[in-house]
């Protein structure tokens, strides 16, 4: 049952960027978390029909919103693990008719905040977005997978990080004293928390990194790699494991 104690769903919006174009179906927000500075990421992408995937949502100002709004259907708000709840119910206020898509290890955790309409495997897959869920996690994180017109684009969420180190007090404790950067790489907290089948990670790691035609990877925190790095980050997360 959804705690609205807890998880509220009047919208608020915290700083954040523009929303920026990176491919013909494809865009990014940065947003921010309260009381950290670590950042986090939103990505669109446009499905064949035409409607929207939002996957790991920001609640934006007004005018960022209305450009969202403008790009197509919101049809799909993705929570791509319990830590990443912050806006998804003030999403589906506002759009009550999207589906929220979840992973199934989950869903459990997600829907103390907001109610989880579809699993990973359950999501009508197109040409497209569709979704794949990482092997040796305990299905709790997966990856969606995006074909634009310049190539592939992978977006995972926790399961790599690709930041820089933070000085604040908390900053300094995800990045340094949980290992959580600098990116790309797999922090302790990670290793300790997800990670069941190191090998099996590692082995879905390094076979995504050979993905035909890997033009990005972004991650929940904080950076897009681009072109032949891409490949790079997904290889070098690998190795600390």
């Amino acid at each position: 049952m959804v705690d609205k104690k807890k998880h509220s769903d009047e919208w608020a919006v915290r700083e954040h960027g523009p929303l920026e174009k990176l491919a013909d179906n494809l865009w990014w927000a940065w947003g921010t978390l309260p009381g950290m500075s670590l950042r986090r990421m939103m990505v669109v992408a446009r499905r064949t029909d035409g409607r929207l995937v939002v996957h790991n949502a920001i609640a934006m100002r007004e005018d960022q919103q209305r450009e969202l709004e403008a790009l197509g259907e919101l049809a799909y708000l993705v929570v791509p693990n319990r830590g990443h709840r912050l806006d998804a119910p003030r999403y589906k206020r506002r759009y009550p008719g999207v589906k929220v898509v979840a992973p199934r290890g989950g869903r459990k955790g997600i829907e103390e905040a907001v109610a989880v309409d579809l699993t990973y495997d359950e999501y009508p897959a197109d040409d497209a977005v569709r979704f794949e869920m990482l092997r040796g996690v305990n299905d709790e994180e997966g990856v969606m997978i995006v074909k634009s017109s310049d190539g592939t684009t992978l977006v995972l969420n926790d399961t790599v990080f690709n930041m820089d180190r933070k000085r604040d007090p908390l900053g300094f404790l995800f990045t340094t004293i949980l290992g959580s950067a600098p990116g790309p790489r797999i922090s302790r907290l990670v290793r300790l928390v997800f990670i069941k089948d190191k090998r099996a990670l590692r082995a879905d790691l390094e076979r995504l990194a050979a993905t035909p035609g890997l033009v990005r990877v972004a991650v929940a925190h904080e950076k897009i790699a681009h072109g032949e790095d891409a490949a790079a980050t997904l290889r070098k997360a690998a190795t600390y494991l």
